[in-house]
Order: C-alpha cells, then structure tokens, then sequence
C-alpha cells in the first residue's frame, strides 16, 4: 500500500513539474495580449463601408462566442448602410426617370 501511494505521489509530482515546464516554455497559448477592459476589437469606418471593411471585423471573444453588443453593433452600422445606399439608387432612378 505504501509503494502505490508512494507511486502516485512521485507521478503527481512530475505531472506538475511538466505542466508548469509547458506553461513557462509555451506561455498561455495566446496569439495576441488580451485586451483592456472596456475595449474592443471591432472597427468600422464612419462612411463609405466597403467589402474589405465587412471581410476585417473581428469580434472581441467571450465564453461563448463572440460578444454580442458588438455584433449588434456592426449589424446596426450595415443596416443604415444598405438604407442609405437604397434611398440614393431610388432618389438617382427618380431622377432619372424625371429627365426621360
């Protein structure tokens, strides 16, 4: 009974040696430092959105997921895009319209 335990304490052990080996050569496995609190990732310009802008967001990453708010956020912004453009292609078939 003794050998065992002492068996398992002397694994226990290198267990830990190893893992904190692999913690201090690898680090926490992070690509980037974690962001501030508060902050966030996810960037759009205020005019002019373009496929590029759409294909570079990146969303600050929660525990389950991507962080709502923002996602919302960009959605929002999209929206009124595509509005506006939509009432200017109308406003310019109007006019265009209006000089046939």
């Amino acid at each position: 009974m003794t050998t065992a335990l002492i068996y398992l304490l002397v694994m226990l052990l290198v267990a830990a040696v190893v893992f904190l080996l692999a913690a201090v050569v690898f680090g926490r496995g992070e690509e980037l430092a974690p962001l501030p609190p508060g902050s966030s990732p996810t960037r759009l310009p205020a005019e002019d959105i373009t496929a590029e802008d759409i294909h570079a967001v990146r969303y600050q990453l929660v525990l389950r997921g991507y962080k709502m708010s923002e996602v919302d956020w960009v959605m929002r912004r999209l929206g009124v895009e595509i509005d506006e453009l939509r009432a200017r292609v109308a406003e310019l078939e109007a006019e265009r319209e209006g000089a046939r």
